[in-house]
């Protein structure tokens, strides 16, 4: 157990911090069969460089492509499934936005 007192699980071969994110990858999971999302990506990571400079690394739970307007478009999502918003986390999710105007979609 660690600090926040999640409950590490494996689903399907995949490791997650928490039995909260392995439920909500089997819920995306369905959601991709039914066509509702596409390109499902676990653990997408994105690279934090200012001035040529890596500051970090940003590594969130899922990413998808989400069907609207009746699946005539998709539009990209960035899921971090969270129980603490740490200070670090509030940081990082600030520099993804800056660096590459991504806003990420906090799960609860």
């Amino acid at each position: 157990m660690n600090k926040y007192r999640n409950k590490p699980c494996v689903i399907d071969g995949h490791r997650f911090s928490s039995q909260g994110e392995g439920i909500r990858f089997r819920e995306l999971k369905l959601r991709e069969k039914a066509g509702d999302i596409r390109n499902l990506i676990l653990q997408p990571r994105y690279e934090i460089r200012i001035n040529d400079m890596k500051i970090c690394t940003y590594i969130g739970d899922f990413s998808y492509e989400q069907g609207i307007s009746g699946g005539l478009s998709w539009e990209s999502i960035l899921e971090d499934y969270k129980c603490v918003l740490t200070p670090i986390y509030k940081l990082k999710k600030k520099l993804v936005k800056a660096v590459h105007d991504i806003e990420i979609t906090e799960i609860t």
